[in-house]
């Protein structure tokens, strides 16, 4: 994986693009070795892949490191799999007969077709994909590895929802776990913290953004903070669960931006995150400058 990373960043470098690498998703952690139960998070990946979309549209290169059957960079604009997406297609004549989409039925595949080819066809877009949580702190070892030599302007966009908790592999059942033991007791560890390593020596001089997500806002900008403290990393997006489609806080260590979407906007089908890319775009080309 790091050797394929460089050669595409490479290629991003020539053609004078920046290059952001995008976690998306959830991460699966097994509770047994031959794993038949997981423990998972609501992560849906929707966040990453419409940021994603947003930052190819602002002319970087993005390397999207997302967890497999999670949302994609508008393929979002299909239907999920089911009747809706049945529906919006329709059988043509022969010979040899052939399916086409419903137009009415599919009314945004257009506009995103056209973006996602134009993306593929200039190299815009890496896919990198993962399922488990040590399959993706790997991966993101690898790329951040592989984007360190082009120094500022890599921009770290880390919206992967990881697991804080983990069962270390010397210590996971072999087996299933039989219910027939009784209740189920877990003692589970803490996942290491992949943003030190990040920040101080993986890719010490990027561009680096996490993401804090939480159910009480009376705690989010302090832990935002916190983290910016003790990771000293560039930016904090912070968001409450229920919010989290409508409004964020771009949070540094010097300064707090409310971002919010207005009634007529979501009316219009703006996301949120057209406004968070074009804010940390701008703030990515201060840092490039040194001016942050």
């Amino acid at each position: 994986a790091e050797e394929r990373v460089r050669a595409w960043a490479e290629a991003q470098a020539a053609r004078g693009r920046r290059v952001a690498l995008v976690t998306s998703g959830g991460t699966q952690v097994p509770l047994e070795a031959r794993a038949v139960r997981f423990l998972e998070n609501f992560s849906s990946g929707r966040r990453g892949a419409a940021s994603a979309e947003r930052l190819v549209g602002a002319g970087y290169g993005v390397c999207f490191l997302h967890r497999a059957r999670s949302a994609f960079p508008w393929a979002r604009a299909l239907p999920p799999p089911g009747p809706a997406l049945l529906d919006a297609l329709r059988l043509t004549p022969g010979p040899p007969p052939g399916v086409a989409a419903e137009p009415s039925a599919l009314p945004g595949l257009l506009p995103a077709l056209r973006e996602y080819r134009r993306a593929a066809e200039s190299g815009a877009l890496l896919a990198i994909e993962f399922t488990g949580l040590a399959e993706y702190l790997a991966l993101l070892r690898a790329a951040a590895r592989a984007l360190a030599p082009f120094g500022s302007s890599v921009m770290f966009y880390l919206a992967a929802a990881v697991s804080d908790f983990y069962i270390p592999a010397s210590e996971m059942p072999e087996h299933k776990i039989q219910s027939s033991e009784g209740p189920l007791q877990i003692t589970m560890k803490m996942v290491p913290k992949m943003l030190s390593p990040l920040v101080k020596e993986w890719a010490p001089k990027a561009f680096v953004i996490s993401f804090k997500l939480e159910t009480d806002p009376l705690i989010l900008i302090d832990k935002s903070l916190k983290a910016l403290e003790k990771y000293r990393h560039q930016v904090v997006v912070a968001n409450i669960l229920e919010s989290r489609r409508t409004s964020v806080i771009i949070v540094t260590k010097d300064s707090q931006t409310p971002l919010s979407l207005s009634d007529e906007e979501i009316g219009q089908g703006m996301e949120i995150e057209e406004k968070i890319v074009s804010y940390l775009q701008g703030q990515h080309t201060l840092f490039i400058e040194k001016k942050i």
